[in-house]
């Protein structure tokens, strides 16, 4: 399944990749990454820091990293953005450059030091269009453009609702993945098994999209890990439905 990935891959970087191609000196890079991650008012200052520390984590990660090495350019661009209220998400950590142990962990300070953005409800549609915006200044030439959406909610406060953001940046050659959240402390042992479901309905789409679930905040670090080592190396999950139900 992997060569078939890598193949499926190969084939949507000749049909799209060099669509988007910005000139000049920039440098190469395997893809192009926008973290958009949960801010709203359903996230207490424990659970949000609990989350940033797995974002940091994750992006210096020994398997994470080897993905990013093991590339055609050796590097990816991320990009970090909080959302929850409408018209409200904002850019929190800038285009950075990832190629090795050192940049990974300047991500991570950059990430862990920067003040939460004041947000509510859970306006993904408009995080997704910010995403999609941000894509023009990044200082690459990235051969992929993601868009990794992360939360415990769906949409429903957008000004650009989700399906309609969505299939705009699906248009423009974007694909968007998906993290569903499935437990916070009010919610007891069940969550929101749904959650996997309904982002993958509303909010995921282009080539090899998939959601998966990270079944507490204690386990986002886990799950986000898993999440970027597929979407770096462009392997689409043979099944979405099993990576939803892991559990370890």
């Amino acid at each position: 399944m992997h060569r078939i990935g890598f193949v499926l891959a190969v084939a949507w970087t000749l049909w799209s990749g060099g669509a988007f191609a910005q000139t000049g000196d920039a440098p190469r890079a395997d893809v192009a990454l926008v973290l958009t991650v949960d801010a709203s008012g359903s996230i207490d200052p424990p659970e949000f820091q609990l989350q940033k520390e797995g974002i940091a984590g994750a992006v210096a990660d020994p398997a994470v990293l080897s993905t990013i090495q093991s590339g055609r350019n050796g590097r990816i661009a991320i990009a970090y953005v909080e959302w929850g209220a409408p018209g409200g998400a904002q850019m929190v950590v800038d285009w950075m450059l990832i190629s090795d142990a050192a940049s990974a962990a300047s991500f991570g300070n950059a990430l862990l030091q920067a003040p939460r953005s004041l947000q509510s409800y859970n306006a993904i549609g408009d995080a997704i269009d910010l995403a999609v915006k941000l894509f023009g200044n990044c200082p690459c030439q990235p051969t992929r453009r993601i868009i990794d959406v992360s939360g415990d909610n769906p949409d429903n406060r957008s000004h650009h609702p989700g399906p309609l953001a969505r299939d705009a940046a699906v248009a423009e050659g974007i694909t968007i993945n998906a993290l569903a959240i499935l437990q916070d402390g009010r919610l007891g042992p069940n969550g929101r098994p749904w959650l996997v479901e309904t982002y993958e309905r509303t909010i995921i789409g282009g080539f090899a999209a998939f959601a998966m679930a990270a079944n507490s905040r204690a386990d986002f670090a886990r799950a986000l890990r898993d999440k970027m080592v597929l979407e770096i190396s462009g392997i689409a999950p043979a099944r979405p439905e099993d990576l939803a139900a892991r559990t370890r």
